[in-house]
């Protein structure tokens, strides 16, 4: 059951509404939806930057970055590596921060907003301004601890899956619905905890157990077919045109299937890697990152992935002590963010091409990301957050990319 009760005070203009029907609550989502997706929020107003930044008292260390770079304008075409120019924001999340571990963060891929999800059976939208990142809307799933979310590929729904079973919902923010799938057609799983959305917004990609993997189309919610590696599946990802699949096994094999004919197109032995943990890969077709158990996040060319029985990595990232649990490439490719659960201040940032990590970040002498449960970058890099175990989405702006 969807709780709709605990956000409908959020949406109410004046007392006077003191009953709020389903109809009406929709109508005010949608309002606060499409708002959020339209209009110039105050990051990229000009004048109103000029005046933020002017009551701002910055430290002295963003101070002179921002004397030197401006807040949001980049000073060269490609990324430096050695140093990257950063600031911190306030927490994505601030006005409603998770009363539980975080499992999800994830930038709308074309509007200026934020989505969290968690444990603590909430799914909640911001508008990302880097300054108080109001927040949209806010969803309470009834028992319903959120394992992962994420965003439809045109960005007007939101999928989420649990803990425990194989119940999943699909919020429909365009309308305010929250649509709940209890059962998959040809699904014969006892639960289902990860998925991938691709690309082209036609399919799910739902990891099963026992190496199984289920493509279930967007439109009649059904499996049209499974794929099955060796061993279990502890990550995949689409290629960006959504044609192919890769999947990382904890036994350290990756596996590449045809999306269309399901296919095996190739399998290969992660480099030096007894157990995996995770995959990433890059939207321009590039790279492809495999993490291990052991912290070793080795970065492939995702051409020699495609044809080579025995792919070598193009680095071998060792900066990671503790497993490595998540992994993300910006979106120009010329970073790959990775990091551990398992340990406080895990995570660091890697320079592409030259897969040097940059010193600089973490870049603070307290603790400030804690334990990071999920990556993500905005849609043209302006942004990356790192979602942690304190219930808090950490925003940073990145001060080489001009837009968010």
């Amino acid at each position: 059951m969807v709780l709709v009760d605990r956000f409908r005070e959020d949406l109410k203009k004046s007392d006077a509404e003191s009953r709020m029907t389903n109809q009406k609550l929709q109508q005010r989502l949608k309002e606060q939806f499409q708002k959020a997706m339209g209009g110039t929020p105050s990051w990229a107003d000009s004048s109103l930057r000029k005046k933020e930044e002017g009551d701002e008292e910055e430290d002295d260390e963003d101070t002179e970055i921002l004397r030197k770079t401006g807040n949001y304008v980049g000073t060269s075409t490609s990324l430096p590596k050695g140093i990257i120019k950063l600031k911190k924001c306030l927490n994505a999340n601030n006005e409603k921060p998770g009363e539980d571990r975080l499992t999800t963060v994830q930038f709308h891929p074309s509007a200026q907003v934020i989505m969290t999800a968690g444990l603590d059976h909430s799914i909640s939208l911001f508008q990302v301004d880097g300054k108080s990142n109001p927040k949209i809307q806010s969803i309470h799933l009834e028992k319903f601890p959120v394992n992962k979310a994420c965003f439809s590929a045109n960005g007007e729904q939101v999928v989420a899956t649990g803990m425990r079973n194989k119940l999943f919902y699909i919020y429909d923010m365009m309308e305010g619905k929250v649509l709940p799938v209890p059962s998959v057609q040809g699904l014969n799983e006892q639960r289902v905890k990860e998925f991938e959305v691709s690309p082209d917004n036609e399919f799910l990609l739902l990891t099963g157990s026992s190496g199984f993997l289920h493509l279930m189309t967007m439109k009649t919610k059904e499996v049209v077919r499974s794929m099955k590696l060796n061993g279990n599946v502890c990550a995949t990802a689409f290629t960006a045109d959504g044609g192919k699949v890769f999947a990382h096994s904890e036994e350290g094999e990756v596996y590449v299937w045809d999306v269309r004919s399901s296919k095996c197109l190739n399998r290969f032995v992660d480099d030096g890697c007894v157990r995996g943990t995770s995959l990433a890969v890059s939207r321009e077709g590039l790279y492809v990152a495999c993490g291990s158990q052991s912290g070793v996040v080795n970065i492939y060319s995702q051409k020699a992935c495609l044809q080579d029985p025995a792919p070598k990595p193009l680095k071998a990232v060792m900066n990671l002590l503790t497993p490595a649990t998540s992994l993300r490439f910006n979106p120009t490719s010329e970073i790959l963010a990775i990091a551990s659960r398992a340990a406080d201040e895990a995570t660091r940032l890697v320079h592409i091409p030259s897969f040097t990590v940059f010193s600089n970040f973490p870049m603070f002498r307290r603790k400030t990301i804690y334990r990071a449960h999920c990556l993500d970058f905005s849609p043209n890099s302006g942004f990356y957050s790192v979602a942690n175990n304190k219930g808090h989405a950490v925003l940073f702006r990145l001060l080489h990319y001009k837009d968010f």
